[in-house]
């Protein structure tokens, strides 16, 4: 099961910086707060694996589960922000 968890991991990886080179070059500011919201998911998704592959599930979910909610606000607030000023 570990090497189950560590492919996982290796993948999650990988798409976090696929995410991370589309937020650099995302043409529009909406390209690049969704990068920055899907590299939150896939960090959330991470921790949560982590936690499972260290036998420790339980204080890892709830960190992962705060980040999520750190994700989620954060999102909704930049989107906010550049609705009102216009930048997009």
């Amino acid at each position: 099961m570990i090497t189950v968890y560590g492919g996982v991991m290796l993948a999650l990886i990988v798409a976090m910086f696929l995410l991370l080179a589309r937020g650099l070059v995302g043409p529009t500011v909406y390209d690049r707060i969704l990068a920055a919201n899907a590299f939150g998911t896939k960090t959330v998704l991470f921790i949560a694996l982590l936690g499972f592959f260290n036998d420790r599930a339980g204080l890892f979910l709830d960190l992962a589960l705060v980040y999520a909610l750190i994700n989620y606000v954060t999102t909704v607030a930049i989107l906010k922000l550049v609705k009102e000023a216009q930048l997009g």
